[in-house]
């Protein structure tokens, strides 16, 4: 890896390479337009489904757009971390791919619940240690990014960065002392940047896929298109 660039760098997306992820994902069949209740309640004109990359082919060339991601943000990092359950494939297959590309690093993971036999515990794989890069699919509410950075803090390493496919650039939410949920002004990677002081790697960004559908004027497209950038002029953060 290059020299790393600072605490909270803002890894924006190469324009070319968000775009070809973009395609990607759309004849994968995993970004789909409709209308979809996020975990916030929000009506989402749009839906990321990391779990329809559900072969190999899909898989290994995802690994290849993460791995292109990463080179190209300059982020260093020691191992890396694959939280359950998505994190975990996700993680293998990106280090499996920097490996072939020459940046061999240790990888692990957690389970969602202790085991009480054999070598027992929650982690598994290489030991915690160094700088740790977490790899997801995206951040919502910023909850199972939280949860990773504990564990990884309460092992002795450091979490560095975390690494995702996309960014939905819309503001996180939280609950407040009343029990009721509100809207925020930042997103779930701006509070990784921000209050974290971790680098975020993003393969594309929501900024991005609006650029795609005003690529493709015309049909589905343009409804498409509109009902995107409305939710973005209500959610999104700056």
């Amino acid at each position: 890896m290059v020299l790393d660039t600072g605490a909270a760098k803002a890894g924006a997306p190469d324009a070319a390479l968000a775009q070809e992820f973009v395609q990607f994902c759309v004849d994968a069949g995993v970004l789909r337009f409709g209308e979809f209740k996020t975990k916030a309640g929000r009506l989402s004109p749009y839906f990321f489904n990391a779990g329809l990359f559900d072969d190999g082919a899909k898989l290994g060339r995802l690994a290849q757009f993460y791995a292109k991601a990463l080179l190209a943000s300059g982020i260093e990092f020691d191992m890396i971390f694959g939280p359950a359950y998505k994190g975990i494939p996700l993680g293998a297959a990106v280090s499996i791919e920097l490996a072939r590309l020459g940046r061999n690093v240790p990888f692990a993971y957690n389970r969602k619940e202790a085991k009480d036999h054999g070598e027992g515990g929650t982690l598994v794989g290489a030991p915690l240690q160094g700088r740790v890069l977490i790899v997801d699919d995206v951040m919502s509410a910023g909850t199972a990014a939280r949860e990773s950075i504990a564990l990884i803090r309460a092992a002795g390493a450091t979490p560095h960065a975390i690494a995702i496919a996309l960014d939905r650039q819309e503001k996180a939410t939280e609950v407040g002392a009343d029990g009721q949920v509100r809207d925020v002004d930042h997103s779930a990677v701006q509070y990784v940047q921000r209050e974290l002081g971790m680098q975020v790697c993003t393969i594309a960004r929501l900024a991005d896929l609006l650029h795609y559908l005003s690529l493709r004027a015309g049909g589905e497209f343009d409804a498409h298109h509109e009902r995107v950038l409305a939710y973005r002029q209500r959610y999104g953060v700056a």
